[in-house]
């Protein structure tokens, strides 16, 4: 790949640290160690800021350009976001390097895009070949607990006065060192959604003498799935599952309570208004037909992650410098997960960008792992990003 050849001889250093990352997994806000890891490698490279605890443990360091005469500092500055934290699973690569901490995994590459984050700063701290500003945002609880809302809500954005901000996410199932984004809705909003049932237990025997929660739940569950294929034209940018049904305890006891649970994903928030209201409005109606009680808790997480589209073509021209343009494709299309750098984009115009790392089990999944050859093109990519759109 056509990566800066600096940033090349920074592979190893590169693997490195995102081993040691690997092998010490930390969750939501809590990535104390992990930034403290962090801040040591930027203190070696020579930023000039460091400011620690935005976030809980966020970090965002601060490396100057240059203007026209050789100064530092003058003109915008650019964000550039790697996540920091794993998630709450237990590892089965039986890799060398896999997690010391039972119960926690980084299956998801976070460990690979600090690791990318980390060696794009090592170059330009090293060879400012940039005006301006640029603020390298290590952020924690992607996963949960929106760290990336709790920064921006900690005023991180006007703050360091960061103009536009980037993001790359690691993509196993596409090539590898291809780049994959679309402008606009790039991924889902994220809701949840929980039903508490109340109906009357007894006898298995006698239901005649029971308010069964059991099919008031199979019955709602049915007719929720009404809503996209009843209420909404375009199943595509729509998804209500639900998974999880749970009631009872034993073949010939009728419970007292019956619980349903899922997930929502869409891009429009009037196609997201459409859907609680619906949901509410079929509870309140199934509920009635079953003489039951229900309390339907709707809760709106993660917003859609929405692509500036002059972003993404400004995006796109840098990464063809770095992996040619045969591997960058801008019409990647939307998917259905989700993303907390979507509070970032909601502050900022930015550009979020998946890169591919070939054949292998997915994220999320027990026997995951980042592939550390790809660190140098996200790097890079990170890199030319700020000298393409702040050129000495």
């Amino acid at each position: 790949m056509p990566v800066i050849n600096r940033i090349a001889d920074y592979a190893d250093d590169m693997k490195v640290w995102r081993r040691w990352m690997h092998a010490h997994p930390e969750l939501e806000l809590e990535c104390h160690e992990t930034a403290a890891y962090v801040v040591e490698r930027l203190r070696e490279f020579g930023v000039d800021e460091i400011h620690e605890g935005i976030g809980v443990s966020g970090v965002v360091a601060i490396i100057n350009g240059q203007d026209g005469d050789g100064g530092s500092g003058s003109g915008p500055t650019i964000g550039l976001r790697a996540d920091m934290d794993a998630l709450p699973m237990q590892e089965t690569t039986g890799l060398e390097y896999a997690s010391e901490v039972e119960g926690r995994m980084h299956a998801c590459g976070h460990d690979g895009h600090t690791a990318m984050l980390l060696g794009a700063a090592k170059y330009l701290a090293e060879t400012r070949r940039f005006k301006g500003r640029v603020a390298l945002i290590f952020q924690p609880a992607e996963e949960a607990g929106a760290g990336a809302k709790v920064m921006c809500d900690e005023g991180m954005m006007d703050r360091f006065e960061i103009g536009e901000v980037y993001g790359i996410h690691n993509m196993p199932g596409m090539d590898e060192g291809h780049f994959f984004t679309t402008p606009g809705p790039l991924m889902a909003a994220v809701d949840t959604f929980a039903v508490h049932i109340q109906g009357k237990g007894g006898h298995g025997a006698y239901p005649q003498d029971t308010i069964d929660p059991v099919i008031a739940a199979a019955s709602l569950t049915q007719a929720i799935q009404t809503i996209v294929s009843r209420n909404h034209a375009s199943p595509d940018d729509l998804v209500v599952s639900v998974t999880m049904i749970h009631a009872g305890s034993a073949d010939n006891i009728i419970p007292d309570t019956a619980f349903v649970g899922g997930t929502v994903r869409t891009f429009d928030p009037d196609v997201q208004d459409m859907v609680e209201r619906r949901m509410r409005e079929i509870v309140a109606g199934q509920m009635a037909s079953f003489g039951v009680e229900a309390e339907l808790v709707y809760l709106r997480g993660y917003p859609a992650t929405v692509n500036d589209a002059g972003k993404v073509e400004l995006a796109a021209a840098v990464a063809a410098e770095v992996a040619g343009e045969a591997a960058v494709h801008t019409d990647a299309g939307r998917e259905m997960g989700a993303e907390d750098f979507s509070y970032m984009l909601e502050e900022r115009p930015g550009a979020y960008l998946f890169l591919g790392q070939g054949d292998g089990p997915n994220v999320h999944h027990p026997k995951y792992d980042y592939k550390d050859d790809i660190s140098p093109i996200g790097a890079s990519f990170f890199a030319r990003m700020v000298e393409t759109r702040q050129p000495v």
